[in-house]
């Protein structure tokens, strides 16, 4: 920008705008600017503005007007204004009527602060009451010298001095600014300003709000009035000035004017306490709002009287002072105000007497009060009577009585609290106790005592001598936690209400915590004493009761199967449903029960073998399979008031000692003649059987039968001498033979693929025998030993397994007798086999054929019998 100021009148203008900045980070705004003139006066005014978010222009930041130099001389602008506000910098310059020129160049925004010219850090809101000072903290990052200036800049209103400027570090300073005085005037936004050689800075802008105190436009409304108190309402939500409202007090005083008293108040409605019976009072409000100075003048008066209270006591030093045989006198000292506490009361003698065994109560009013020795005389009484007499000072309000003989009244004890409102919520080692007040308290109920005591537990091993004490809380308090206690344990609470005389009468109530779960022992090392391929020895240690003794323990076994998942922290869960081991493959659980015995049995640590083939409390503990990994747990579990709790641990693991085992063919072979012999004996029954009932009743049923069974034969004889026919016919692809499945439902023909049979999961259990070929099936059966390469009769019936597949006395086992529906799962041996075979076997007849089916792991042990075919 360059202006000429020749010819022009003095006062014109000429602007620079920047464009509106929008700075995120310290930054510099550097520039450069030349004065010139043909004669020693300025020849104008460079002032330049900074306008922040579009607001009022307000005054110059920076100017100059001295003599032209006629060189380009250089400043800079700090202004620590940031996103999201926004500033545009304005170059102004004014013409004074003298020629020359003045000329701004090489504007620039540099990111780095500058050089010579302090930063300011953010400035704060100041919010003042009227009349006090408001002070401005202004931080600057920079270096300060005594030739630079430093003032408060504000909008539309005054400037502020320094008051004080304090160096904190070697690069930076605080300095200080009071507006004093403040006014509504005053209000407004304000800046720090330094002006240094180089340049100047700027600070963001601050406001200052300046409030005036608050003064109630209404006077307080009167609630209710007692004989000391007086409950008013604030009335205080119409004011003149500001809020918001922190503070209320209640100013009040006599109409008398002798005194005056100021109370704080912390909500709309205020009780003024301790004040004279029967008196006048004026009373009013004062607001206050944050700050110094904030507390505003006191509002309108509200103008009223307190009632009349009771009486202070009954008369004192009552005394006979004649006695006559129908009459008495007495007299008693004189009282005043301070007794009467009302300008108007009233004073009755009350007497009684017995005349004839009924009691005769009598009163009278006395109106010798003013008198300096008042005295009263009862007459029309019986002699040789005893008299009761006692004076009665009433007043609108109430009334009080003289001594009685040795009976006074005062506040009494409270009653009991009700014994159906003491409820406790119980937890294993806690109880939450709740009650109420008593219903005829007597008086404000000031503490609450409660004691209590373990009385019995589940578990007679705990020592209960220990759990006893005393709880007290306050009046406004019906409830606590009582902690530390003992599982499974009855507790007595016994709870006393008391008022400023004494404790009334006790209520009690009885409650039992939840019982806990056993503690079971460490065990360091899963490692076990013994282990075999079928069982695991480990030593098992008694656990620890808590809260009621341990009624049993149980040896849980846990088959470690694979997991799909990622391997994830397992989290120990014991076993509170019980499956035996017969039913944990039918319900696919993962574990079952091997043993269960009495906690009396586990007194020491003792060992116990797990797959010992013996049964525990019901339980079969099963032997091990040695191809499968388990997890042995022990868990203990207690049972009391309904409830159950269980802890385990876990005492051992066994991984698979070999891999799946292969039958051996021979075990089959065994097996299989076995179940053979059996099934051709049972037929044979029949057979015999069958023929002697049909001898007895017609004999030309059993020639007729003769006749069948010659029929089979030779059926059978065609059937062999045809087959090699039907293998070239039918035979010639091996697939087909093999792949070829009858889709009846009801048949038991397979394709064989002659593998190795798996064992099932009984551990005693050698295999299972394939089903028979039915008549039909026969010449697909040989087309697919043919196709096997060297598999035919000779080579199925030596794989037959030798000698038997379990011991002699297994069949006399309890879990096993439902395991075969013959009673026996006894095996034969080869050479009883073989002496059957030969029976059923005659040279040139039709043999026994058997076949072998693949066995499976999951076939149960009580398979069907298979068929047999003979002929």
């Amino acid at each position: 920008m360059l202006v000429n100021t020749t010819s022009r009148p003095e006062g014109q203008r000429a602007h620079l705008l920047l464009p509106q900045l929008k700075e995120n980070d310290t930054h510099c705004i550097d520039f450069h600017y030349f004065v010139s003139s043909k004669s020693s006066a300025a020849p104008g005014l460079l002032n330049v503005y900074v306008k922040v978010n579009n607001g009022p222009l307000g005054n110059p930041i920076w100017n100059i007007s001295g003599d032209p130099n006629r060189t380009w001389n250089r400043a800079e602008l700090a202004i620590s204004t940031f996103w999201p506000n926004f500033y545009q910098v304005i170059f102004e310059v004014i013409t004074s009527g003298h020629q020359g020129y003045l000329a701004i160049d090489e504007v620039k925004v540099l990111g780095h602060s500058c050089s010579k010219t302090p930063h300011f850090m953010r400035i704060q809101n100041v919010e003042v009451n009227a009349g006090q000072f408001a002070t401005f903290q202004c931080s600057a990052i920079g270096r300060t010298v005594a030739g630079d200036r430093l003032w408060l800049q504000g909008i539309d209103v005054r400037d502020a001095p320094l008051k004080e400027i304090k160096v904190t570090s070697s690069r930076g300073f605080i300095a200080s600014f009071n507006v004093v005085n403040t006014t509504k005037r005053d209000a407004g936004k304000y800046r720090c300003m330094i002006r240094t050689d180089g340049g100047v800075g700027i600070s963001n802008y601050a406001e200052l709000v300046v409030k005036e105190p608050p003064v109630p436009i209404a006077p307080p409304q009167l609630a209710s009035v007692g004989a000391t108190y007086l409950w008013i309402q604030l009335n205080a939500n119409s004011i003149n000035g500001d809020g918001p409202i922190v503070a209320r007090e209640v100013e009040y005083c006599t109409a008398s004017g002798s005194w005056n008293d100021r109370q704080p108040v912390d909500s709309t409605n205020y009780k003024i306490g301790h004040l004279d019976p029967d008196t006048e009072y004026e009373i009013s409000v004062l607001l206050t709002r944050p700050g110094e100075g904030g507390t505003g003048s006191p509002g309108p008066a509200l103008r009223t009287r307190t009632k009349c209270a009771d009486p202070m006591r009954g008369p004192r030093k009552l005394e006979v002072v004649e006695v006559k045989s129908r009459q008495i006198t007495i007299r008693w000292e004189p009282f005043g105000y301070n007794i009467t506490r009302c300008h108007s009361y009233n004073l009755t003698v009350h007497y009684c007497y017995q005349v004839g065994g009924q009691e005769q109560v009598r009163e009278e009013v006395s109106w010798d009060t003013d008198n300096s020795h008042p005295q009263h005389t009862i007459t029309n009484l019986s002699p040789y009577t005893n008299v009761s007499v006692k004076l009665i000072l009433m007043n609108p309000e109430g009334r009080k009585e003289s001594q009685e003989l040795v009976v006074q009244t005062d506040e009494d004890l409270p009653g009991a609290v009700p014994t159906e409102s003491i409820q406790g919520s119980t937890f294993e080692e806690k109880i939450f106790l709740q009650w109420r007040e008593p219903i005829q308290t007597y008086g404000v109920i000031t503490l609450y005592e409660i004691t209590y005591k373990a009385v019995s537990s589940f578990d007679p091993e705990i020592d209960l001598s220990n759990q006893s004490g005393r709880v007290s809380k306050l009046g406004n308090e019906t409830h606590f936690l009582f902690f530390g206690l003992y599982p499974g344990t009855t507790y007595s609470f016994t709870i006393r209400a008391s008022t400023a005389k004494g404790f009334g009468p006790p209520a009690t109530n009885q409650f039992t915590t939840k019982i806990s779960a056993p503690s079971m022992p460490a065990y360091e090392l899963e490692t076990p004493l013994n282990q075999t391929d079928n069982t695991v020895t480990v030593l098992l240690k008694p656990a620890h009761s808590r809260g009621a003794p341990i009624s049993v323990y149980q040896i849980v076994v846990e088959e470690e199967r694979p997991r799909r998942t990622k391997k994830t922290t397992e989290i120990l869960k014991c076993y509170p449903v019980p499956i035996h081991f017969q039913n944990a493959s039918i319900l696919n659980s993962q574990y079952y029960f091997a043993a269960e015995f009495p906690a009396s049995s586990l007194q020491a640590a003792q060992p116990f073998t797990i797959g010992d083939n013996k049964t525990y409390s019901g339980y079969w503990n099963a032997p091990l399979l040695p191809h499968k990994s388990y997890r042995i747990y022990f868990q203990a579990a207690s049972r009391a008031n309904g409830e159950t709790k269980i802890d385990c641990v876990q005492v051992a693991t066994k991984g698979a000692a070999t891999p799946k085992p292969v039958p051996e063919p021979e075990k089959q072979t065994d097996h299989t003649v076995k179940i053979a012999g059996v099934i051709a004996g049972i037929l044979l029954f029949v057979i015999i059987f069958l023929g002697v009932v049909l001898v007895m009743k017609k004999r030309k049923l059993a020639k007729k039968r003769k006749e069948t069974m010659s029929s089979t034969r030779q059926e059978m004889t065609v059937m062999v001498n045809s087959m090699d026919k039907s293998y070239a016919e039918q035979g010639t692809n091996c697939d087909e033979a093999f792949s070829f499945m009858d889709t009846d439902t009801s048949s038991l023909v397979q394709s064989h693929t002659y593998k190795k049979r798996e064992p099932a999961d009984v551990p005693y259990q050698t295999g299972q025998l394939h089903p028979a070929i039915r008549v039909a099936d026969l010449l697909q059966h040989i087309t697919q030993m043919k196709c096997a390469e060297g598999y035919g009769f000779k080579e199925e019936y030596e794989s037959f397994f030798e000698g038997q597949s379990a011991p002699w006395d297994s069949a006399k086992k309890d879990e096993n007798r439902m395991k075969n529906r013959y009673g026996n799962i006894i095996a034969s041996s080869r050479s009883k086999n073989m002496q059957c075979n030969y029976c059923l076997h005659p040279a040139g007849k039709a043999g026994l054929m058997l076949v072998l089916r693949k066995g499976k792991e999951n076939n149960p042990p009580d398979a069907s019998p298979h068929v047999l075919l003979w002929g």
